[in-house]
């Protein structure tokens, strides 16, 4: 990825509804130009999908909650497998610090969240974890 790549990233991380003749005017490149490069960011799977962001309170059906994983000993692959297939898990990430993994659970009760943690409990590998539930977001 040159700059010209990393700059329509961001444009469309910013909006990713912005137009291709928007787009372009803001890089100062022609239209195909763009429609290339956003064709050619998709073949090369560095884009993956587009989604819609919703604010924190739009559901408020929705119970977040953040799990930080400590994984045992090099078992590090089959967790991430694991709970990659967790319906719960709706995000996964690496981190460093007191746990290896944090993931991010999306539930519609607390039944639910029980449901999630326990299966989670089940998964070979996982030494402990920690669970914080969401309350409310200022930013």
């Amino acid at each position: 990825m040159d700059e010209l790549d990393q700059a329509l990233i961001a444009l469309l991380r910013q909006n990713a509804r912005m137009n291709v003749a928007d787009l372009a005017h803001r890089l100062k490149v022609s239209r195909g130009t763009v429609t290339n490069r956003i064709r050619k960011l998709e073949d090369d799977q560095v884009i993956v999908g587009y989604t819609v962001r919703l604010k924190p309170d739009a559901e408020p059906d929705r119970i977040r909650a953040w799990t930080g994983v400590l994984v045992e000993g090099n078992q590090t692959r089959a967790v991430i497998a694991s709970l990659l297939g967790e319906p719960g898990v709706a995000s996964l990430h690496d981190t460093n610090g007191r746990w290896d993994l944090l993931a991010e659970l999306e539930v519609r009760s607390m039944k639910e969240l029980s449901e999630v943690l326990e299966r989670m409990r089940l998964i070979k590998g996982i030494r402990s974890s920690e669970t914080s539930i969401h309350l409310a977001t200022y930013r």
